[in-house]
């Protein structure tokens, strides 16, 4: 019994609030199989995953004095821990270092909503790349989440990243998910109704501004 109760704190701390079956059970999701160092969280989780949601100029001024550091290993170490700190910090950083070779991780990591917080980031870094299989997982994430109303997770964030890329790209995929929308929301009083892109357009800025200075990653 300890040790099932220790599980499930671990669990809980790694952001795994919520456990649901779902459609995308039998993907596999790209994991670790080593523990992370704490140099490791301290220097490249900590000081960034509270921060990526800003957009200040001292922030981005950081990251592009950053930038030049980061190495695909170091994504790719960040992404595999089961912990939504260093997963959303790995898809932030792919972002800025326009490392389009993570989609697939991001995408799968996307579907399978294994811990929270980090879909918000997820969808965040696919419409940075805006790619056709970035619009795909997105669509993907709301064909199906959109129907699970008692699952409050990264909806709100991906329509959003849908409505955004229908502007930049002249397309209408928001038209298919808007109706899903409007029911799925009945039961979130405190859910901003309308779909608004402003938000996302402030921290996409940021990422296209840090993608235009020029890294060597290796």
């Amino acid at each position: 019994m300890k040790n099932k109760e220790n599980d499930f704190v671990k669990l809980h701390v790694a952001g795994a609030t919520v456990r649901h079956s779902s459609l995308f059970d039998e993907l596999k999701s790209f994991k670790n199989d080593f523990k992370l160092k704490q140099e490791f969280i301290d220097t490249w989780v900590i000081p960034f995953y509270r921060n990526i949601h800003r957009t200040d100029d001292k922030w981005t001024d950081e990251l592009i004095s950053t930038k030049n550091k980061i190495t695909t290993d170091i994504i790719q170490m960040n992404l595999g821990d089961f912990n939504w700190r260093t997963r959303q910090t790995g898809a932030f950083f792919s972002a800025i270092a326009n490392q389009t070779q993570f989609i697939d991780i991001i995408g799968t990591h996307l579907l399978k909503s294994e811990v929270c917080y980090a879909g918000r980031v997820y969808c965040k870094v696919l419409a940075s790349f805006n790619l056709p299989k970035c619009i795909n997982y997105l669509n993907l994430y709301l064909d199906y989440y959109l129907t699970k109303p008692d699952l409050w997770f990264d909806q709100q964030e991906a329509i959003e990243a849908v409505l955004y890329l229908d502007k930049v790209n002249s397309t209408n995929n928001f038209d298919m998910h808007v109706d899903k929308w409007t029911e799925f929301i009945k039961n979130k009083p405190y859910w901003e109704k309308e779909v608004k892109t402003d938000s996302l357009e402030k921290q996409l800025n940021v990422i296209q501004t840090v993608r235009q200075h020029t890294t060597n990653i290796d």
